[in-house]
C-alpha cells in the first residue's frame, strides 16, 4: 500500500486536472504510484470502471468463443472454412451497424443507457445460439448478437474517458481495454473445458449457453452507474441552445478528416486483431495439428501476453504519447507474426512465442479508445468513436471472411499473414496523419 500522502497527492492532481480541463491548465505532477489514479477515484467511479471492465470482458468472451467452436461446427454440420468464416463475419457486419447506432444513442440518451441496451442484446442471443439446429438459424442468432456487442466497448471507453482526468486517461482507458484479454482467456477456458469434457455435439451448445449469466449480473450492477458530469453539462447546453446532435455531424468540416483517419486506424487494428483471434485456434488445430485441449492452453498463453500488452500500452500512451505508442506496437506485431507463422518451431517454442504475439498484436488495441476520445468533441464523442470502431469492424469482417476464402487455396497461415500485413500498413498511414493528443482536455 502506498503512503496516505501519495494517494492524497494523486487525488489533488486528479481534482486539479478536472478543474483545469482546457487549453490553459496548470502543470500537474504525475501520480506517485502506478495505480494511484485508480485509488483516487470515488466509490461510484470505481464501480463504473469495473462495470465497464466486465462489459468489455463479456463482449470479448462472446465474440471470441466462436473461434474455438469453428472446427466443431465444420465437423458437425459438414461446412467449409469459408462458410464458417461467413458466420464470424455476419456478427461483425451487424456489429458495425449496431456499434454506430449505440454511439448515437450514447450521445442522445446517455452512455450508461446505451451500454445496458447492448448487453441485453448480445447476452440473450449468445444464449439462443446454443439452441440452433441449422446453419441458417445460427447465422441469424450470430447476426443479432453482433448488433448488440458492436457498441459495448465504445460506450464503455467513452464513459471511462469522460470521468478520468487528462493525466491518467491513457492508463484508465488502456487498463479498461485489457478486459478484452480477460474475456478471451475466459472464452478459451470455457470452450476448452466443454470440448474436452462433453460430447462434441453438445459441447458447442453449452459454450454458447454460458454467455447469459455474466450479462444478467452486469445489468444489475449498472443500476449504480451514473452519467459523467462532462456529458451532463454538454446535454444541458444542447437543450438550452436547441442544438441536438445530428447523425451527420461527424462528417461536417473540421470533424470529417478525424472521422476518416480514425476509421482507417480502426480498420487496420481490428482486421489484424480479429483475424488472429478468429483464425488462430483453427490454424493451430488444422495446420499445427494440436488437440482442442492444447489449443486452449496456447490461446490462454497468448491472452496472457495480450493482457500485459494492454496494460503496457496504457502506461506507454501516457508516458510517450499516443502516436509513438501505435508505432511501437505495429512494428512489434509485424515482426512477431512473421516469426510465429513462418519459422519452423517445436510445440514448446510455439507456446512461448504466443506471449510476444499476444503482447503486440492484441495490445495494439490498447491505445485506440483513449486516442479516439481525445480526437472527437463531447457532442459527438460517442457517435464519432463508435462510427470509427464500427466502420473499421465492418472492413475487418470482410478481412475475416477473406482469410477463409484464401485459406481454401493457400492454407490458413499464409492467408492470415497476407491480411494482417495489409492491415499494419493502414495502421501506419493513419497514425502518421493523425495529430498527437497526449494531455489534451476533453472540454
Amino acid at each position: 500500500m502506498p503512503p496516505a500522502a501519495d494517494v492524497d497527492s494523486s487525488r489533488a492532481d486528479l481534482a486539479a486536472n478536472r478543474a483545469a480541463d482546457g487549453p490553459a491548465r496548470a502543470p500537474l505532477r504525475a501520480p506517485a504510484t502506478p495505480f494511484a489514479w485508480f485509488r483516487a477515484l470515488s466509490r461510484v467511479e470505481k464501480i463504473t470502471f469495473w462495470s465497464c471492465y466486465g462489459g468489455v470482458a463479456l463482449d470479448a468472451m462472446d465474440l471470441r468463443i466462436f473461434s474455438f467452436l469453428m472446427p466443431a461446427l465444420m465437423k458437425a454440420w459438414h461446412v467449409s472454412p469459408a462458410q464458417v468464416g461467413f458466420l464470424g463475419s455476419a456478427a461483425l457486419y451487424a456489429a458495425a451497424a449496431g456499434g454506430w447506432i449505440t454511439g448515437l444513442l450514447g450521445d442522445w440518451f446517455g452512455r450508461v443507457k446505451a451500454m445496458q441496451f447492448t448487453i441485453v442484446i448480445y447476452s440473450l442471443f449468445t444464449f439462443l445460439s446454443g439452441f440452433a439446429t441449422s446453419y441458417d438459424q445460427l447465422f441469424v442468432c450470430r447476426t443479432i448478437q453482433g448488433f448488440g456487442f458492436g457498441g459495448e466497448i465504445t460506450a464503455g471507453v467513452v464513459l471511462m474517458a469522460e470521468i478520468v482526468g487528462d493525466r491518467s486517461r491513457g492508463k484508465a482507458v488502456g487498463c479498461l481495454q485489457s478486459g478484452v484479454a480477460a474475456g478471451w482467456a475466459l472464452a478459451a477456458i470455457i470452450a476448452s473445458l466443454a470440448l474436452a469434457c462433453l460430447p462434441e455435439w453438445v459441447a458447442w451448445r453449452a459454450v454458447f449457453w454460458s454467455g447469459i449469466a455474466p450479462g444478467l449480473l452486469l445489468i444489475a450492477i449498472r443500476r449504480y452507474v451514473d452519467e459523467p458530469e462532462i456529458y451532463k453539462e454538454q446535454r444541458e447546453q444542447a437543450i438550452t441552445h436547441a442544438a441536438r446532435m445530428k447523425i451527420h455531424d461527424i462528417f461536417r468540416p473540421g470533424v470529417a478528416r478525424t472521422t476518416f483517419l480514425t476509421t482507417l486506424l480502426a480498420l487496420g487494428v481490428q482486421s489484424s486483431g480479429l483475424g488472429i483471434s478468429t483464425w488462430l485456434p483453427a490454424y493451430l488445430t488444422m495446420s499445427r495439428h494440436l488437440s482442442h485441449g492444447a489449443v486452449g492452453l496456447y490461446v490462454i498463453v497468448l491472452t496472457a501476453g495480450a493482457f500485459a500488452g494492454y496494460i503496457a500500452s496504457a502506461y506507454l500512451a501516457d508516458a510517450r504519447g499516443r502516436r509513438p505508442n501505435f508505432l511501437f506496437y505495429v512494428t512489434g506485431s509485424l515482426l512477431t507474426l512473421l516469426a510465429y507463422l513462418c519459422l519452423p518451431m517445436p510445440p514448446w517454442l510455439l507456446l512461448v512465442a504466443g506471449v510476444p504475439l499476444g503482447f503486440f498484436s492484441q495490445g495494439l488495441y490498447g491505445g485506440m479508445g483513449t486516442f479516439f476520445s481525445e480526437l472527437f468533441p463531447t457532442a459527438v464523442r460517442a457517435s464519432g468513436t463508435s462510427f470509427a470502431y464500427s466502420a473499421g469492424r465492418l472492413g475487418a469482417a470482410s478481412g475475416v471472411a477473406f482469410v477463409g476464402v484464401l485459406a481454401h487455396g493457400y492454407g490458413i497461415g499464409p492467408a492470415l499473414l497476407a491480411v494482417c500485413l495489409l492491415s499494419y500498413v493502414l495502421v501506419l498511414v493513419a497514425t502518421l496523419l493523425l495529430p498527437e493528443t497526449r494531455g489534451r482536455g476533453l472540454r
